[in-house]
C-alpha cells in the first residue's frame, strides 16, 4: 500500500514541468509553502499526543517503524524536490524527480512479488534492482537524450540498492540528478569549456 502510494509523488514533477511550465520561482515557493506545512504537521504530532493518535489512526499503516517518531519519507521527498529544481536544468530536475516516484515502486512491488535472487547482505533483490531500472529508463528515454538517460537510470537504481544513511527520497533524485547533469555537461562539452576557463584564469591569475 505505501509504495502503491507512493507513485502518486510523481505528480511533483508534473507539477513543475506542466503546470509551472519548468519555472522556477513559482515552483519553488510552491513546494517551499508544501514543506513549510509538512514540517509543521510533523512537528505537531510529535509532540501534541492526541493529534498524534488521530495520525497515526489516518496514516499509520503507510509509515515505516523509524517514521513513527520521527520525520516521515514525505518531508524527504519535498527537500529533495526543492533542490533538484533549484540547481538541476529543468528536463533533468523532472526526470530525476520521477525517477524516485517510478524507480523506488517498481522495485519494491517487482522485489515484493518476484523477487528471489537477493543481494549479499540485503533484503533487496536483484529483480527489484532490474526492475527499477528499466523503469526509469524507459522514461527517461521520452525526455532526455539515452546516454543520459542511462547513466541516470543506472545511478538511481544503485542509488536505490545500496545501504547509505540517506532516505531514498533524497539519494535517488539527488545522486541521479548529479550523474544525469554532469553527463549532460560532458556531451556538450560544457565540463571541457568551464576546465579551459578556470585553467586560463589560474595561468592568468
Amino acid at each position: 500500500m505505501r509504495k502503491s502510494i507512493h507513485i502518486l509523488s510523481i505528480f511533483l514533477p508534473i507539477m513543475y514541468r506542466y503546470i509551472f511550465h519548468n519555472e522556477q520561482k513559482p515552483t519553488l515557493l510552491f513546494f517551499l509553502f508544501l514543506i513549510i506545512v509538512s514540517i509543521v504537521v510533523e512537528l505537531f504530532r510529535l509532540e501534541n499526543k492526541n493529534f498524534g493518535r488521530y495520525f497515526m489512526l489516518i496514516f499509520g499503516v503507510l509509515l515505516r517503524k523509524h517514521e513513527k517518531n520521527n520525520i516521515t519519507g514525505a518531508s524527504y521527498l519535498l527537500v529533495s524536490a526543492i533542490i533538484c529544481v533549484a540547481f538541476f536544468p529543468a528536463d533533468i530536475a523532472f526526470v530525476a524527480m520521477a525517477f524516485l516516484s517510478i524507480g523506488d515502486t517498481f522495485a519494491a512491488l517487482v522485489g515484493m512479488n518476484f523477487g528471489k535472487r537477493k543481494f549479499i547482505n540485503s533484503s533487496k533483490t536483484f529483480e527489484g534492482t532490474l526492475a527499477c531500472f528499466i523503469t526509469t529508463f524507459v522514461f527517461g528515454l521520452f525526455f532526455i537524450d539515452p546516454l543520459i538517460a542511462l547513466w541516470g537510470a543506472f545511478t538511481a537504481s544503485v542509488a536505490e540498492l545500496v545501504n547509505i544513511p540517506f532516505d531514498d527520497n533524497v539519494k535517488i533524485p539527488i545522486l541521479s540528478g548529479i550523474v544525469m547533469w554532469i553527463t549532460y555537461l560532458v556531451l556538450n562539452d560544457e565540463l571541457i569549456n568551464a576546465a579551459k576557463f578556470f585553467v586560463e584564469m589560474k595561468l592568468w591569475g
